[in-house]
């Protein structure tokens, strides 16, 4: 099952952080839109994530709601029907929020750094060290804690969980 470690933090302004992912990354920055859909389930998160070219996938992941850097693992599924698939889970599981988000993807040897701006919540920073099999978790939390550091980002406001608890925490 794949995993990786991963450090999100709240930002300025993704424009501020934007040059210096640049610096660090392998290629340019990609803008992808995504606009998840989360569903109440007993283990772990589910949602159903639509991009803006009609694709979307389904992922399951299980991550402990820490501002430390974390272990995740996770399953990603096509959904060819993406309507139909969240009718279904909705009527089975119920549905829990929706977080829409305009990702800028840039790649940086394993670790890939979203800069995120958040609709309802502002500007995000996420990094996700993706480990090879057998890979120790401390590994990719050493490389993940000195990438906060080259990005100047050591001391920025850590996240302990996904941006739909920050926006239920701001609805009640």
């Amino acid at each position: 099952m794949p995993r990786n470690i991963e450090v999100k933090a709240r930002i300025g302004s993704v424009d501020a952080v934007l040059p210096r992912a640049r610096a660090l990354a392998d290629f340019d920055a990609q803008v992808i839109d995504q606009d998840d859909t989360f569903f109440a389930v007993t283990r772990g998160r589910l949602k159903l994530r639509r991009f803006a070219d009609g694709t979307a996938e389904l992922i399951h992941y299980h991550r402990p709601d820490t501002c430390d850097a974390k272990a995740s693992d996770y399953v990603r599924v096509p959904a060819p029907d993406p309507d139909a698939l969240a009718a279904a889970l909705e009527r089975g599981c119920g549905l829990l929020g929706r977080v829409r988000k305009r990702r800028l993807l840039l790649l940086a040897g394993p670790t890939r750094i979203h800069l995120d701006r958040v609709e309802g919540l502002g500007d995000f920073m996420e990094l996700e060290v993706v480990l090879r099999d057998g890979q120790a978790d401390a590994e990719g939390v050493t490389m993940a804690e000195d990438l906060m550091r080259r990005l100047g980002l050591f001391d920025a406001p850590r996240i302990d969980g996904a941006y739909l608890d920050l926006l239920q925490r701001l609805a009640r």
